[in-house]
């Protein structure tokens, strides 16, 4: 029993750290998301340079194909990915994006039930009708509330929240595409270490990042956008912010998940992908210094039975 809370404990501490990548677009308003993708992904490049050096052996076994591939989830999975998400937003705010992004497990679900159900064993649908329409009230109970604050406000622009609500959409396509497809690759490589193959894409992730930035600082030079480039109007803060969340959120979180991972059954490992979203919700309303309105509470405790649900549904196979 004293293993299982350590384990809870471990998955607590992953969503904390993830809960951060929602704060940046928000603690950085005033900064282009194109500029906070490639400065979180740039530092979280660097931080991976050591482990590279510690993983080189295995690296070297990788084909010019694993490195193509390693490249694509880079790309799609770690840079288009955040540059939805910081996107959406600085768009739309923190609570609708976070919910929307909060039900990656069951997407990720559907679609593998969708797509390779005879092999994995089929979640049967019946069972998942009833999470799913948990999850959908959650969403619409909390955009109630964000339409509602929006019409109450003269200044507020209800374009710029809907564009928000789409590029949420994107991220969500992103990284459901990303974990079906990186665990393709896993599968298929079964005598290769799941370590070095993450190790991998935060390498392949860096020259990406590199060219981002020089491509992106390029163009406002050309364009003349007035932002301050390299660093922006607060180079100190974005700096330690992009470090912060490169560290804490991209190493450490995943890093306390693993230990999760080891500690607990796979299954309620799942269900506990919530604190993520719990915990970027909750930084999203002290940031906004307000409590959360009745109608958002009630979303939130929705989407959340909703998942946990949803996820304890197991596969049958066929035959």
């Amino acid at each position: 029993m004293f293993p299982m809370w350590i384990g809870v404990g471990y998955a607590l501490g992953a969503g904390l750290m993830w809960g951060l990548v929602f704060v940046g677009p928000l603690l950085l308003a005033e900064y282009p998301p194109a500029l906070q993708v490639v400065g979180r992904y740039l530092a979280f490049g660097l931080i991976a340079l050591p482990l590279a050096w510690m993983d080189r052996r295995g690296l070297a076994r990788l084909t010019r194909a694993d490195w193509i591939d390693a490249l694509k989830l880079a790309a799609i999975g770690n840079l288009l990915y955040y540059l939805f998400l910081s996107s959406a937003i600085q768009r739309a705010g923190g609570p609708l994006p976070t919910m929307m992004i909060g039900t990656l497990p069951v997407v990720i679900a559907i679609v593998s039930n969708l797509r390779d159900g005879d092999r994995d064993g089929r979640l049967p649908w019946a069972r998942l009708a009833l999470p799913l329409l948990m999850i959908a009230a959650g969403i619409a109970c909390v955009n109630q509330v964000e339409l509602s604050a929006l019409r109450a406000d003269a200044e507020a622009d209800l374009w710029r929240y809907i564009v928000g609500g789409t590029l949420a959409l994107g991220a969500v396509v992103c990284w459901t595409w990303y974990p079906i497809r990186n665990a393709d690759w896993l599968r298929s490589h079964p005598g290769r270490s799941p370590r070095v193959w993450a190790t991998a894409q935060g390498l392949a992730t860096l020259p990406l990042a590199l060219m981002g930035y020089a491509l992106l600082w390029g163009g406002m030079t050309l364009s003349d956008s007035g932002f301050p480039m390299p660093l922006g109007p607060r180079p100190g803060f974005f700096l330690s912010l992009m470090l912060a969340i490169a560290l804490l959120a991209s190493w450490l979180g995943t890093l306390c998940w693993n230990q999760a991972s080891q500690r607990l059954p796979t299954a309620m490992v799942g269900q506990l992908i919530v604190f993520e979203t719990l915990a970027a919700l909750s930084y999203a309303f002290i940031l906004r210094g307000v409590w959360p309105a009745p109608l958002t509470l009630v979303g939130i405790a929705l989407l959340v039975v909703g998942v946990v649900t949803a996820v304890r549904v197991r596969p049958q196979c066929s035959g």
